[in-house]
């Protein structure tokens, strides 16, 4: 493995964590009463998310927070508020409520397979077993990949995103679950597309690929919420990250740990120095451009999967990595002010629109709340030996 230099800020103490989680559990508590029977929205609006309803790709990660807050405090209340969710998310995946596409994992593991583990809430198991079942609707064998988006016949749509390798868990979970293995099959076989298709020469990743619905050959990497299908967008690499330890986790491929590695050195490579990314790497020290502070989080559990996985030197250079960036995150980015935000991470970039993607724009410079979850269950992890939701 080659050797990385060491970053600025220092590594948080373990004394900072446990505070950074009461903070973040405060911060949960607060916002019981405005989120127990609604979701949060995907990002804040001026730094306030509005309560929506469960019908979003992200609606998964509020639950997981409260879920990680219950792990902290052991305070039933959270308990109950998740359970109430649960509630919710059977009533949306037993009714088919916005969930044709891959996001699936996203949305059942932080918050249902979380209760199942946790409190052996049999509903959040139902639930997260519907969603692999609608899951693995979406595979297409040709082409070995989950569609992302869109009606499965449209060969436009004929496509899938790095962000998948994060639903991929879902499925891992459900073969153990029920014995069958065609979830885990359908998991590995998506997973090794994505390694084959999805990073450049140069270690960066694309986005999206899109593949020949007739012939199943790969036909080019784009981009959606990057800033352009050439450039590299952040959380779109640090989705990568996380994805090759998960995968790593489930399939221990050389290849898996190597692509890990490789992608990593990209993102560091490329980060300003307070370890938290400009929304995409192609903008690096002294831009003006919104920062993505999610992939900080993101990345920073990523390093802390790989690290329990490896051991040795590795695993302590990934875990002081982990603690540099939970360390800036911590000081500079978190909510200080609970009358200014009800989320827990400021300075998270959804997606920005420019002349070169596809996407609305929305919950630029916002706080996101997958950010927010990544943020608690990384200083869950730093706080603990963790038995993952995923």
């Amino acid at each position: 493995m080659n050797a990385i230099s060491p970053p600025s800020p220092q590594p948080i103490s373990d004394d900072d964590v446990h505070v950074a989680l009461d903070l973040a559990s405060a911060q949960v508590r607060r916002n019981l009463p405005t989120f127990t029977y609604a979701a949060q929205n995907h990002s804040s609006i001026g730094n306030v998310y509005p309560p929506v309803a469960n019908d979003q790709w992200t609606a998964g990660f509020w639950p997981g927070e409260i879920w990680l807050a219950f792990e902290h405090t052991g305070d039933k209340v959270f308990q109950y508020a998740a359970q109430i969710q649960v509630q919710s998310f059977l009533h949306r995946i037993e009714n088919r409520i916005e969930t044709d596409h891959h996001d699936m994992g996203f949305l059942y593991s932080p918050s249902c397979i979380a209760a199942w583990k946790l409190v052996g809430d049999e509903d959040g198991r139902k639930a997260a077993l519907l969603a692999a079942d609608q899951l693995i609707e979406r595979f297409q064998p040709v082409g070995q990949f989950i569609q992302a988006w869109g009606r499965r016949d449209n060969p436009n749509e004929y496509r899938y995103i790095i962000d998948c390798l994060l639903n991929l868990p879902l499925l891992y979970w459900a073969s153990a679950e029920t014995g069958d293995v065609k979830y885990r099959d359908i998991a590995l076989i998506h997973a090794r597309t994505t390694l084959a298709h999805s990073v450049r020469p140069d270690n960066s990743t694309y986005h999206t690929f899109y593949m020949d619905p007739v012939t199943g050959e790969p036909v080019r990497g784009v981009t959606k919420q990057g800033y352009a299908d050439d450039s590299f967008w952040a959380r779109g690499q640090a989705w990568g990250i996380a994805g090759m330890a998960f995968s790593y986790r489930y399939e221990p491929l050389p290849q898996y740990r190597d692509t890990f590695e490789r992608l990593l050195s990209f993102y560091l490579e490329r980060l300003p120095m307070d370890l938290v990314p400009y929304w995409d790497l192609i903008f690096t020290q002294g831009s003006h451009e919104p920062r993505d502070s999610s992939s900080a989080s993101i990345v920073a559990c990523g390093l802390l999967e790989m690290a329990d996985l490896v051991g040795g030197e590795d695993a302590d250079r990934y875990r002081d990595l982990a603690r540099r960036m939970m360390k800036s995150l911590v000081e500079h980015y978190a909510v200080s002010d609970p009358s200014l935000s009800n989320g827990l991470v400021l300075h998270g970039t959804y997606s920005k629109k420019t002349p070169h993607n596809t996407c609305r724009g929305e919950g630029v410079d916002e706080c996101v709340s997958w950010g927010d979850y990544y943020y608690m269950e990384a200083l869950t992890r730093l706080s603990r030996r963790w038995a993952s939701y995923w």
